[in-house]
């Protein structure tokens, strides 16, 4: 059976949906499983053992229709028996109907019932329920798979022994202590709306500097850099000083490996969260209020921690829609001062990171 499992877009989306390539490897052995994802996601996909091929969704496709329609028929022509959509976007709609699959998967959504011949539905999610965004993916796999699914199952990031001594001799050079913990931290988001205030994030790290010995790594992007100074020069001096902010990846994958040596990541809710999990490096999530908490705070435990507005004012969110509380931002980011989630924090750090306090 061959099959073309389809996530589009952010790294987060596509490190978790390739969970669904192992489900599939694991149930279906003598299967073979394409993996079609976006040029910027690759580093998080990189010699995963479950995908026999990635394919890439280049950002010409997006800007020329001849691309595009060259893109469609090598999807054709590569005759898939199943298609397994989880993406679900107008983009995606098109690959999996030029694939001709006899069997295509998708969430049901009104807008293109037509086009597949199964509809799975997202269950609804309420405050204290168990039920993820990983039941949601693993929920796709229903048509092809009748077993019952390992929901507690992890994605992974697989690094090469040699990525890994690149970072350990990068570390080495950088004079970072090995005897000290040492913390990445996720000072921005990937947009305005998922960054907690530069403000209160410069408080946070305060905190960590002052209940821990950690060496402290900041995570951004090299557009972002100018934000990420802007939040250490509101720390204080004497966090500076624990701060190596020179030590900085140039690319996913060399990030991926200095990720692999922290004793946690803490920090904006996003795709680093994810890695980090699939690393098995602890994490300390602080979610967008627009963010939903319950679907994306996946195996949380001891050692992942996250923390929502909506934690601490659940009357803000009551009957109140994505787009309204997106318009509410400064003020919901305003109300979701650090001292707020300290306790947590600190147990986090206690646990985590060995406080010498």
């Amino acid at each position: 059976m061959k099959i073309l499992l389809v996530q589009q877009k952010m790294i987060g989306d596509v490190l978790v949906s390739s969970l669904l390539c192992e489900h599939i490897k694991a149930h279906l052995p003598n299967s073979e499983v394409h993996y079609l994802i976006e040029e910027h996601t690759t580093a998080v996909v990189e010699n995963n053992p479950f995908v026999d091929k990635i394919i890439l969704f280049k950002e010409d496709y997006k800007n020329s229709r001849s691309s595009f329609y060259t893109f469609l028929k090598s999807i054709r022509a590569e005759s898939y028996d199943v298609v397994v959509d989880v993406y679900g976007k107008l983009e995606s709609n098109l690959i999996t109907y030029f694939s001709k699959a006899k069997i295509k998967v998708a969430y049901s959504k009104w807008r293109s019932k037509f086009l597949y011949t199964h509809h799975v539905p997202i269950k609804s999610r309420q405050p204290g329920s168990s039920f993820t965004t990983i039941d949601d993916r693993l929920g796709l796999l229903s048509p092809i798979i009748s077993e019952r699914l390992d929901v507690e199952k992890m994605p992974k990031v697989y690094l090469t022994q040699s990525e890994i001594d690149e970072a350990k001799n990068f570390l080495k050079t950088q004079g970072i202590n090995s005897e000290n913990p040492l913390i990445m931290l996720g000072v921005l988001g990937s947009g305005d709306s998922k960054t907690y205030p530069l403000k209160y994030m410069g408080e946070v790290i305060d905190t960590i500097a002052a209940e821990t010995y950690a060496t402290l790594l900041f995570n951004y992007i090299p557009s972002q850099e100018k934000d990420a100074r802007k939040v250490y020069e509101m720390c204080d001096d004497t966090t500076k000083q624990k701060i190596s902010f020179e030590t900085f990846a140039p690319n996913l994958r060399k990030f991926l490996a200095l990720l692999s040596f922290c004793d946690c990541y803490i920090g904006n809710e996003g795709g680093s969260t994810n890695m980090a999990k699939a690393l098995g490096v602890p994490t300390f999530s602080i979610f967008a209020p627009w963010i939903d908490k319950f679907g994306w705070s996946t195996y949380a435990d001891d050692k992942n921690i996250s923390v929502h507005v909506a934690d601490y004012f659940p009357e803000k969110f009551e009957n109140i829609s994505k787009k309204q509380i997106k318009s509410n931002i400064d003020k919901l980011y305003h109300l979701f001062e650090p001292k707020k989630f300290h306790e947590k924090l600190s147990a986090f750090l206690n646990r985590e990171v060995f406080s010498d306090q």
